[in-house]
């Protein structure tokens, strides 16, 4: 059955949910306008639609939103916020589709006129909202809408099944730190295609965040193909040095051109939870056919030195062409050695001196590997005096 809205605000949304969800479930269609809107509560059966021309606009103020509490999830509240524009817990058949617009209005939630030295705003002290926030769901749509200007992260998808993300387009302030595109944490099954993403943080990423130390946390079957991403600092992340297990997930047909990182897996001790001295799992992860241009590290994997991971290890880059201002970066150490690192049909320039940094990995294999890197100091001549024969002639 399909509500339609006309009123323009989120208590009409939200309204018209609770009676579809009484139902049994319903398509929700936004009439064209603008809906200012605190937190939405979405419902199991339900598809909130949003047409051409329709906005969901959040407040620009934290207080307004609500303080989110599941069951099984309060151990974690990732920048100290509990807050969220659309959330769920606990329900499946939900989708969010349309080509219409989500609008987190994420400069308001900064002052603007102050930058932290890197070409960012200062984090505010208070906790900003996420926009989409789903927990312990399944059968779950995103399509073809726009998400824009998130004050916090975009998407948070925890401990969910069967996600379908395709045609959607995630574009935030590069000035804003913390507006990730999609946080994976802890999902089965999902696959995202044919979206675009621009972030001031991580576009994707992969995590396995644990919260019952008694129980697993894997992030695994997830697929990403067709995209274009662009952030100020990471392309593609995988992981925290506490999280659980992230496994059998493929990246294709990719293209990166930012400022950040475009592959990224690093653990350092600044993310490392307290009482812990590192849990993290990777293995069996494909990245292939990407285009990565970037001012930093085209790919980096590594550990920060005394920090024990349980592995990283079975990770196949294949066709991947690079111009990057750095080399790829391999930097595991005694406690933590990368294993069965594979790079097969690698091309592109680095500009240095070095196409690839690796320390501490066993069983790194190069198969037409054509990176080229040029560019060393640039050290003036200087002839110096010596009792050597050799300068007699």
């Amino acid at each position: 059955m399909e509500y339609i809205v006309t009123e323009k605000n989120g208590l009409a949304i939200q309204e018209s949910v609770n009676r579809a969800a009484a139902s049994g479930g319903g398509k929700i269609i936004l009439a064209p306008g603008v809906y200012p809107s605190g937190t939405i509560h979405l419902k199991s059966n339900i598809e909130l639609h949003l047409p051409a021309g329709a906005i969901i606009q959040g407040y620009p103020k934290s207080e307004m939103y609500d303080d989110i509490f599941f069951d099984g999830f309060d151990s974690v509240t990732p920048e100290n916020s509990r807050k969220a524009l659309i959330v769920c817990n606990g329900c499946e058949n939900v989708s969010i589709t349309g080509s219409g617009t989500i609008d987190g209005q994420g400069c308001k939630f900064f002052d603007c006129s102050s930058d932290n030295g890197m070409g960012q705003f200062n984090k505010p002290a208070h906790p900003r909202p996420r926009m989409i926030q789903f927990f312990q769901c399944r059968n779950i749509r995103f399509e073809g809408v726009s998400f824009v200007n998130s004050p916090n992260w975009t998407f948070w998808l925890s401990e969910c099944e069967d996600v379908r993300v395709s045609g959607i387009r995630i574009i935030g302030d590069l000035r804003i730190c913390n507006n990730d595109g999609i946080d994976i944490d802890s999902c089965r099954r999902v696959v995202i295609s044919d979206s675009f993403f621009q972030t001031g943080d991580d576009c994707i990423i992969l995590r396995a965040i644990r919260r019952d130390l008694e129980k697993p946390a894997i992030c695994e079957q997830v697929s990403v193909t067709n995209c274009i991403l662009n952030s100020h600092c990471q392309g593609i992340r995988l992981g925290c040095p506490s999280d659980d297990t992230i496994r059998n997930c493929s990246f294709s047909n990719i293209i990166f051109k930012g400022v950040g990182t475009g592959i990224h897996s690093e653990h350092p001790f600044r993310y490392l939870r307290k009482n812990c001295t590192g849990y993290m799992q990777i293995s069996d992860i494909v990245f292939e056919n990407f285009d990565i241009t970037t001012n930093r590290y085209p790919i980096r994997l590594g550990c920060d030195a005394g920090i024990k991971l349980r592995g990283i290890e079975r990770i196949n880059f294949r066709n991947i062409r690079i111009k990057s201002k750095r080399p790829i970066s391999l930097e595991g150490s005694c406690h933590t050695v990368l294993k069965n690192i594979t790079f097969s049909d690698i091309s592109g320039n680095v500009e240095g001196e070095s196409p690839i940094v690796a320390k501490c990995v066993k069983h790194l294999k190069l198969n037409n590997f054509e990176l080229s890197a040029e560019i060393g100091q640039d050290v003036p001549f200087q002839r110096t005096q010596s009792k050597s024969w050799e300068t007699q002639f």
